[in-house]
């Protein structure tokens, strides 16, 4: 079964966004619902999920910095 827009209702695409989410209701701290927001624009027929999770990704900061270069390494 495709879940592209193309071949989905919006009805379908609702269905599909709750079943991989889950109980968007069952978290105490509120961070389900913005997920299932994020994915709004699916269920609205205007981008594909993969664009989502793409752009999701691209902005995504793990909050851990690298270690600092403090010279070149030529002394």
């Amino acid at each position: 079964m495709s879940i592209l827009i193309k071949d989905t209702t919006r009805e379908e695409r609702e269905r599909i966004v709750a079943e991989s989410i889950g109980n968007i209701n069952g978290s105490c701290d509120g961070c389900m619902a913005g997920l299932a927001d994020m994915y709004q624009d699916y269920i609205d027929g205007i981008r594909e999920i993969s664009e989502i999770n793409m752009a999701f990704r691209a902005h995504y900061e793990s909050g851990v910095d690298g270690p600092e270069k403090k010279s070149c390494g030529y002394m």
